[in-house]
């Protein structure tokens, strides 16, 4: 039986020598794709899902891996998989595991019964819930949310910071947020959405549509007038937007626009 350092085994080229099959070159050769970047966090959450399981399965667990390496190309697989999954979901799996399988489960049985611990409360993945957040941002209260938890960390995390930051920033907060919420509902809070009686506040939309004429008229991106402009999602007249503001203008005049930040936008 070949171990995966001879699977692995790379010739001249760098790519995988393809030892089990005809070696003769079939069409152009092509290049390798990039690796896929894995978070600290996640690879921190996998050895202790690799961890629990040894110490629960024992040697069960040393059984299913010959070799080092073997356990590290399997914990890679599984930090593929379960990347954006946060750390109550994987803990809550794990025990789900104790108490029902005999043998250490291969990643799609873990991945099974991640998805059927959140649906016994209708609790999809913090990712797909960010997704879901992030799409319909634009008029939270007229979407009809997978799970009013969506909405909730949605509305925490900031609608606005959900439609202009970059994902590496706003996913960690809204994150947060959401396991925050969803321990609310597996305690039994009720979470339902008020439904606004009177005129919807626009407020936020009129924020929006007051950086896109702004960067349409100092003639710069979207993108940048998003990022000059954040200071005003903090509240009115308060330290912290002005140091924002601050911050901001510096920004504005290294980018060599010759231009004065609005203190408002009402």
């Amino acid at each position: 039986m070949k171990t995966p350092a001879q699977i692995l085994r790379t010739n001249a080229s760098g790519l995988p020598q393809q030892s089990w099959t005809s070696k003769t070159p079939t069409g152009e050769p092509q290049p390798a794709p990039e690796p896929v970047a894995i978070t600290t966090e996640t690879k921190t959450l996998i050895n202790m899902i690799f961890a629990r399981f040894m110490a629960i399965y024992g040697h069960k667990f040393k059984s299913c891996f010959e070799t080092q390496d073997e356990i590290r190309i399997a914990k890679r697989e599984w930090a593929l998989s379960l990347q954006g999954y946060g750390e109550a979901e994987m803990v809550a799996a794990i025990d789900r595991c104790k108490e029902t399988l005999a043998w250490m489960p291969t990643v799609s049985e873990f991945l099974t019964i991640m998805n059927e611990q959140s649906g016994d409360f209708g609790l999809p993945a913090a990712k797909h819930a960010y997704e879901e957040a992030c799409n319909f941002s634009d008029h939270p209260t007229r979407h009809h949310w997978t799970h009013d938890a969506i909405y909730h960390a949605g509305k925490a995390t900031g609608w606005f910071r959900l439609r202009s930051e970059d994902e590496s920033k706003v996913f960690p907060d809204f994150r947060y947020n959401y396991q925050v919420i969803c321990r609310r509902v597996r305690a039994g809070e009720d979470l339902t959405i008020e439904v606004p009686v009177a005129l919807e506040d626009k407020s936020d939309n009129s924020l929006v549509e007051f950086i896109q004429r702004w960067g349409e008229a100092q003639n710069i991106t979207p993108e940048q007038a998003s990022t000059l402009l954040f200071y005003l999602t903090k509240p009115a007249g308060s330290g912290v937007r002005e140091r924002f503001r601050q911050a901001s203008q510096q920004r504005a005049e290294s980018w060599g626009l010759n231009i004065q930040l609005p203190a408002d936008y009402q």
